[in-house]
């Protein structure tokens, strides 16, 4: 089970102090590499993107946002195959990971970074509250992750935001050291 955690993200901000807000790590390294982000959301409606927009020198590195709440606006806006919602719904690792795609392809942007699952009260579909998937779309693949979260649906939203964030900067490290060793 993931719940909160250590908002540290290693990473070092320009007064060479640790950066310890997960968003203003994502925003840094990105920046630093010149790479820009999209997100798509779902069961964080918009929070994800708003954490991202709040930090400083964000507009060299974000392209925007989509929140599709509604089980037909993935397959619209993001573009996630129809056939994929109806057989499985929206609360699927590979929706998670077709929402990234989607919003990485529809922003042009370098990395998309996605959230779908259920904050409750109640279960959707057959899955239970806490059930989130989150999902990363980059240069060097996908990934996503299954989150079991306890709490209301505040601290489900939000443990999720910092999630989806820490699977982000895990891949644009990952990234960096395979482009270092490329390099070698």
């Amino acid at each position: 089970m993931v719940v909160g955690g250590d908002d540290t993200t290693g990473h070092h901000g320009a007064n060479g102090r640790p950066v310890t807000n997960p968003a203003a790590g994502v925003v840094h390294r990105l920046s630093e590499r010149g790479e820009t982000l999209a997100t798509v959301e779902s069961l964080t409606g918009g929070s994800l993107a708003a954490s991202i927009v709040e930090i400083a020198g964000v507009s060299g590195i974000f392209r925007g946002g989509l929140v599709v709440y509604a089980t037909e606006l993935k397959a619209d806006l993001a573009g996630v195959p129809e056939g994929l919602l109806a057989d499985r719904g929206p609360v699927d690792p590979d929706v998670a990971v077709a929402l990234a795609e989607g919003g990485r392809q529809r922003c042009a942007a370098d990395w998309g970074l996605a959230t779908t699952g259920v904050a409750g009260p109640e279960p959707q579909d057959g899955k239970p509250v806490g059930l989130v998937f989150v999902a990363v779309a980059g240069p060097n693949g996908t990934a996503v992750r299954e989150l079991d979260l306890d709490g209301g649906r505040d601290r489900i939203r939000s443990t999720a935001v910092d999630e989806a964030l820490r699977l982000l900067t895990e891949r644009i490290v990952a990234a960096g050291e395979a482009a270092a060793s490329a390099a070698c």
